[in-house]
């Protein structure tokens, strides 16, 4: 086990014996590290994995594990917390393998009924989520944070900083950047004034772990308050997965029949797509930010799509025409 510090052997020591291996894990791009110890002895745990946190943390009031038995409690499959060692700012979770939705999607052994049929899962998980997760009487604080005008527009700003201007070498000038200024402020004012749910946050192909065949949901410490819709543009919008428009359209209207039932076709609909462009958006601004700040080329590949994605919507409405040319003028797949 060599590689982490003692504190953390003895910790996996405790509960899958002398001798287990350890291996680094690829992380997202957060600042936690992750590693997998496979048993050498333990029948009961042959493998288990290892999160470590940049600083020592409290576990009573850390928000992976209230998140998680807020999850577990509403019936939703979580990874089962271990251990939780906060001085050490370290978990030990359940290890749920490597299969995600996103690898299911194009494993070529697995049907296209039985791929469409996870989608369909994963609607019904939200469907739990947003009904089973009230805020009234509840003290997480993941139902004290929202996304706000603050936050939405922060992750529009961070996306013309680092994929606009730093990623693509954009030279905006004052009208450019005063026109993106208030489209971004409009867009976030929309989204903001939206009746509020309890959101996943990250809710993407990537953060759905197929194990047992069931999908379990991981990085969901960052849960808060937000739209509906908002988990819906993350899993159907989806960075990582090219979803056919009608497949998109179907589930959509599925969700909005099991969800939102009282909410016109086409209000859920307009919802949808803005809340579609501000989550592109975002993701464009992180993987502008890993290439060109962290020197980190992985998540290139997943532009195209990404901007592809954009682009269907900023075309769709009239409102979004400014947000549109002045993009278009500077990134040219959206033209």
């Amino acid at each position: 086990m060599s590689g982490i510090a003692e504190p953390m052997r003895r910790l996996i020591e405790r509960h899958m014996g002398d001798g287990a291996q350890v291996y680094a894990l690829s992380g997202d791009v957060s600042t936690r590290r992750y590693y997998r110890a496979e048993s050498a002895t333990s029948e009961t745990l042959p493998s288990a994995v290892l999160a470590v946190y940049p600083e020592p943390f409290e576990c009573a009031r850390s928000e992976f594990v209230l998140v998680q038995r807020l999850l577990a409690e509403i019936g939703l499959p979580v990874p089962q917390i271990l251990e939780c060692d906060g001085p050490q700012g370290a978990l030990l979770l359940e290890d749920l393998g490597d299969s995600m939705l996103q690898t299911a999607w194009s494993d070529s052994s697995i049907d296209d009924a039985r791929r469409r049929e996870l989608y369909r899962v994963a609607l019904g998980q939200l469907v739990t989520l947003q009904s089973g997760a009230l805020p009234a009487g509840r003290s997480e604080p993941c139902f004290r944070v929202a996304f706000d005008v603050e936050k939405l527009s922060w992750e529009l700003h961070y996306f013309e900083k680092h994929f606009v201007e730093g990623l693509r070498g954009a030279d905006l000038g004052v009208d450019d950047r005063a026109t993106l200024a208030g489209c971004f402020h409009q867009l976030a004012t929309e989204i903001a004034s939206w009746p509020q749910v309890l959101c996943h946050r990250d809710f993407h192909s990537r953060n759905l772990m197929l194990h047992g065949g069931d999908l379990y949901w991981i990085d969901f410490q960052d849960a808060r308050l937000g739209p509906a819709v908002y988990d819906l543009a993350s899993l159907l919008r989806d960075s990582y997965v090219d979803l056919e428009e009608a497949f998109i359209a179907e589930c959509a209207e599925e969700f909005r029949q099991r969800a939102l039932p009282g909410e016109a076709r086409d209000v859920f609909r307009h919802r949808f797509e803005l809340c579609s462009v501000q989550r592109n958006l975002k993701a464009l601004g992180t993987f502008g930010h890993e290439a060109s700040v962290n020197g980190n080329p992985v998540y290139l590949s997943y532009v195209p799509s990404t901007l592809e994605s954009a682009r269907r919507n900023l075309t769709r409405y009239p409102e979004l025409e400014p947000l549109h040319r002045v993009l278009a003028h500077h990134i040219e797949e959206l033209l």
